[in-house]
């Protein structure tokens, strides 16, 4: 989709097409949401516009384009649950992936904010559960967190090279205690101070 294009019926209809057919998350304008919005209020005006008219060929036209609206907005959900199902599965590979990671180069703003939430659950599992597992240690309750987009882009993961006591970190939150070989998913400042005093090191 270009990215200066209008929305159109036939461009809607193509983004969901390339979508279902294309293994990867395709690119679109980064104002689609907005101009598809803005797509859907021209056509609940024309429609209103219509319903003020009284003839035969006003209730032919009326028709038309309800089956227009409803079929715009059944493209539309299609096209959110297919992109949504991709960020979903870009986040479990990136959450795996200690390598090569999968390019979120493609990502809506809005769906950013998704793909970095969905990313911290993730994480936030896999370090509590399945690395405390591979140490042979209990699963430790994963808890509710209210973790903002950027504070899930600065964080970072570490394993302890030694034992570190319960400590207040630079944002008067509590962390720890760790033991030797823990491995945990902490704030960037937070990290960098443990690995500056070769208390842990980044992963």
């Amino acid at each position: 989709m270009e990215e200066e294009g209008v929305i159109t019926f036939d461009s809607l209809y193509e983004a969901l097409r390339l979508e279902k057919y294309k293994t990867e998350l395709q690119k679109l304008d980064k104002n689609f949401y907005k101009k598809s919005v803005k797509y859907l209020e021209e056509k609940k005006a024309i429609l209103k516009s219509q319903e003020s008219k009284d003839s035969v060929f006003a209730n032919e036209s009326i028709i038309k384009t309800k089956r227009q609206l409803e079929n715009t907005r059944m493209i539309i959900k299609e096209l959110y649950e297919k992109r949504e199902a991709k960020i979903i599965n870009m986040a479990l590979f990136n959450s795996r992936s200690a390598g090569s990671v999968q390019d979120t180069e493609s990502l809506l703003e809005e769906e950013k904010d998704m793909y970095n939430t969905i990313l911290g659950i993730f994480n936030n599992f896999r370090i509590n559960v399945l690395y405390n597992l591979l140490e042979g240690k209990g699963p430790q309750k994963v808890k509710e967190t209210n973790t903002t987009t950027e504070e899930v882009k600065s964080n970072k993961l570490v394993r302890f090279t030694e034992a570190v006591p319960k400590f207040v970190g630079n944002d008067l939150n509590i962390y720890g205690p760790y033991e030797a070989e823990d491995v945990a998913n902490l704030p960037g400042k937070v990290a960098e101070i443990l690995v500056k005093n070769r208390r842990a090191e980044g992963i």
